[in-house]
């Protein structure tokens, strides 16, 4: 499925295969993933539908590049305007672009441990920013970007004594809105959200919806599985069910 003729696509997918080897099972093989192909364009939500096991989060880790591709092609449009192919790019490339153009929000949150919430969300501003050489700027760019993840806390409402604590105490609605500050701190041109709104209330949903329009508005591409019919009908572009898209 192509992205609006008048938009060029951001993210293109071209004939992308996964198959997982289960070893305790005598080698069996499991096609996950099956020839397919999707565009994305600058300013678009596309989300991924359809029941569970039809490979949206394996389709979504394949583009974050946490599930190496047995074939085809993920290529981004980059800020600099090249392109580069994902599946074939080098560790150090793919862990510039997660730096720098790619923001990925799980349903669970992966920290340091001991890595107090507020440090945990202003680092990925420090990543894109990480070429930083003279002393006196780094010490600015960590004071602007703490600044920015209070705002993003306080936005989501995590209460702020919360904020100088590590997260791994937190309940799971509170984890997941450090989840979604470290994914939206940096402006990105790929978003991708596997269930961002898992374990929210109605009022912090309300805020992610915002944040997700805001990101497109910015000219961000974004990917989500939404099972929340609510969140997905307020930013989905479109729909698409993965076994589709072959």
């Amino acid at each position: 499925m192509t992205a609006p003729a008048s938009t060029p696509a951001r993210l293109q997918v071209r004939g992308l295969h996964k198959t997982f080897t289960l070893h305790l099972r005598d080698g069996l093989r499991l096609p996950v993933l099956q020839g397919v192909s999707l565009d994305v364009a600058a300013g678009e939500c596309v989300a991924l539908v359809g029941p569970s096991g039809q490979g949206k989060s394996t389709l979504m880790k394949c583009l974050h590049g946490s599930y190496g591709a047995d074939g085809g092609e993920v290529l981004l449009q980059r800020d600099d305007g090249s392109t580069l192919d994902l599946c074939n790019a080098t560790p150090q490339q793919v862990l510039q672009v997660r730096r720098r153009e790619m923001a990925y929000v799980s349903q669970f949150l992966r920290v340091v441990p001991r890595v107090p919430a507020l440090d945990v969300v202003a680092e990925r501003r420090l990543h894109a920013r990480a070429d930083l050489a003279d002393s006196a700027a780094a010490d600015a760019a960590l004071v602007e970007a703490r600044e920015a993840a209070r705002a993003l806390l306080a936005r989501l409402e995590l209460p702020s004594g919360l904020w100088d604590l590590p997260p791994a105490t937190f309940s799971g609605g509170e984890q997941q809105r450090v989840n979604i500050a470290r994914g939206f701190i940096e402006p990105a041109s790929l978003l991708l959200l596997d269930e961002p709104t898992a374990s929210l209330d109605s009022a912090r949903r309300r805020v992610v919806v915002e944040l997700i329009e805001e990101a497109k508005a910015r000219g961000a591409a974004v990917v989500g599985i939404f099972h929340d019919e609510e969140v997905r009908d307020a930013v989905a572009t479109r729909s698409v069910n993965v076994r589709h898209l072959a």
